[in-house]
């Protein structure tokens, strides 16, 4: 096993930065999906989508003809050329979209029938095998149930399973598109927030059965709750969130799992310095990054402590396998790529 020093882990944690890169559009940007050091899919408000093939130097921006007034918060690249865009709103607004050549062809492979259904995260364990998380929708037998989507033929069909009761006013935030986080060929986790509920729930079968658990994580009003999930393993995560229209606030906006998510606590130190709407974990350097639109944070023991290193506003991230480079996109089309010095 090849461990870092823990002197060079505490120099990189005082020395990360984001560089911002040039978008040339003003949507508000919610997905963005690093294939490698080069390839980086971006998505937002308008239909819009961008990719860059020179690690961010040049972003290419267009629209997905007939989505103008779709907003794709979700979005998996799966290489260069085939992706999917996931769409956030009601009813026939969300939507899935894959294309197989780079974005010159878009294909609509999912309308939602729902009248009152939204989509919040869309991920893939494999080229055919994925799931598209929903809010709470009325099943058959009249309780609700969150909307769990899957298909194993790259999204020729998907198909709808289900969830334990969602509780009242329980919900998710399509906010970053992890919300939802796959692992492996099988396990699936997914977060919740809004009055009386923050709560992860666990798949071990590719979503076909759900179990759930409760978090620390602040759940008193309509805009608090979990926000983002991110695992190391299969044992280890960090959930964040709190309130996004209380964005400064840092109380209760963080919980760490050891045991897979059946049991989730929060650390004992403070944690990031505000409100967050994505985690990542960045194998190479061991080394856990949040994000949100009141700054930036970093941990190196695992969750128990974090160092704010950017103030700027940022709604989501995404790192290349091995986590040594990523982007994070945010308001008005803000893009920035991730640098840490190691001197």
């Amino acid at each position: 096993m090849n461990l870092l020093p823990a002197a060079f882990l505490a120099s990189i944690a005082c020395a990360q930065s984001w560089a911002p890169q040039t978008s040339g559009v003003t949507a508000s940007l919610r997905g963005v999906s690093a294939v490698n050091a080069q390839v980086v899919w971006a998505s937002g408000t308008a239909g819009t989508y961008l990719r860059t093939t020179d690690g961010g130097v040049t972003w290419k921006a267009a629209q997905v003809p007939g989505a103008e007034a779709l907003d794709f918060r979700g979005i998996r690249a799966m290489d260069g050329r085939t992706v999917y865009l996931l769409s956030s709103g009601s009813a026939d607004k969300a939507r899935i979209y894959k294309t197989t050549d780079g974005g010159s062809h878009w294909a609509l492979q999912f309308t939602n029938p729902e009248t009152k259904g939204f989509f919040d995260a869309i991920a893939f364990w494999d080229a055919t095998h994925g799931i598209v998380l929903g809010d709470p929708v009325y099943s058959d037998t009249g309780d609700s149930q969150f909307a769990i989507l899957t298909t194993a033929d790259g999204g020729l069909h998907w198909r709808r399973q289900h969830t334990p009761h969602a509780l009242p006013n329980e919900g998710a935030f399509a906010a970053s598109n992890t919300c939802l986080f796959v692992l492996g060929t099988r396990e699936a986790w997914f977060a919740t927030g809004g009055p009386g509920s923050a709560r992860v729930f666990h798949s071990r079968d590719r979503g076909l059965t759900w179990t759930a658990a409760t978090t620390p994580i602040r759940n008193d009003g309509a805009s608090a709750g979990i926000f983002s999930l991110a695992f190391s393993d299969s044992r280890h995560g960090i959930a964040v969130g709190g309130d996004y229209a209380k964005d400064r606030e840092d109380r209760r906006n963080i919980a760490v799992t050891e045991d897979g998510g059946l049991t989730w606590t929060a650390p004992a130190s403070p944690g990031p310095k505000g409100f967050r709407s994505a985690v990542a974990y960045l194998p190479h350097a061991k080394m856990w990054l949040a994000t949100g639109t009141s700054g930036s944070d970093v941990s190196t023991d695992n969750g128990k402590t974090w160092k704010l290193f950017d103030s700027g506003a940022y709604n989501a991230v995404s790192f290349a396998s091995a986590g040594a480079v990523g982007w994070a996109v945010g308001p008005r089309g803000r893009i920035a790529a991730f640098r840490e010095a190691t001197n």
